[in-house]
């Protein structure tokens, strides 16, 4: 299973976050283990330099960071933290609200990849169990 934290908007418009996977839950002729497809717009690569932060945003679309290299420390405005490191993928949906927060953790930079989601997909995410 892939690493995966779903960060969205609460009815209060604050911004909360759950963690889980992407759900591999289809087999090829090879005995790989796959995702569904869903369909996205655009791709694009984003290096932020160590000790880099970004105080108070939203996300700007609905979209994936899969994070390549670099440890981040997310925040929200409850003060709730989650951490994102190499691998991991960020599902972000809070495209509305008060927003988050994050600081890179470490020596190393933040190197990721974002995904634009096409409008309405559905991404194969599946939340841990309590």
């Amino acid at each position: 299973m892939i690493r995966c934290i779903r960060l969205w908007t609460g009815a209060d418009n604050n911004s909360y976050f759950e963690e889980g996977v992407i759900d591999l839950n289809l087999k090829n002729d090879r005995g790989d283990v796959l995702s569904s497809v869903f369909t996205t717009q655009t791709i694009s690569f984003q290096e932020t330099s160590a000790a880099g932060k970004f105080e108070w945003h939203t996300a700007p679309v609905r979209q994936l960071v899969i994070t390549l290299s670099g440890t981040l420390d997310f925040v929200t405005r409850n003060n709730e933290h989650f951490t994102i490191n190499p691998g991991d993928i960020l599902l972000a949906e809070d495209t509305t609200g008060t927003g988050h927060s994050w600081k890179l953790i470490g020596s190393a930079p933040w190197q990721r990849a974002y995904i634009v989601l096409a409008p309405g997909v559905t991404v194969s995410f599946k939340a841990n169990q309590a």
